[in-house]
């Protein structure tokens, strides 16, 4: 999977925990939480269903490394079997 599917499927994930939000216009170093008034619960609910998406486990401690698209793409980017 490459950076491109994995930010698309981040997207649509969004999208479905939130529908009332335009993902799609995150910039890169926007905080996802913020900029889409997401919150904690839906927070959650997006790790968790990344989680499952993707097949890795994202331990509670990592949270607050993964608040940008940048970061998420990173963060998974280096977890995901190529």
């Amino acid at each position: 999977m490459n950076e491109e599917e994995i930010k698309q499927a981040l997207l649509l994930l969004l999208k479905n925990i939130a529908p009332d939000t335009e993902p799609e216009r995150l910039k890169s170093d926007d905080n996802i939480r913020q900029t889409l008034a997401i919150d904690s619960f839906d927070y959650l609910q997006f790790i968790i269903g990344m989680d499952e998406k993707f097949s890795i486990q994202t331990p509670e401690e990592d949270y607050g490394k993964i608040s940008t698209l940048k970061e998420l793409l990173t963060y998974i980017g280096a977890r995901v079997k190529k």
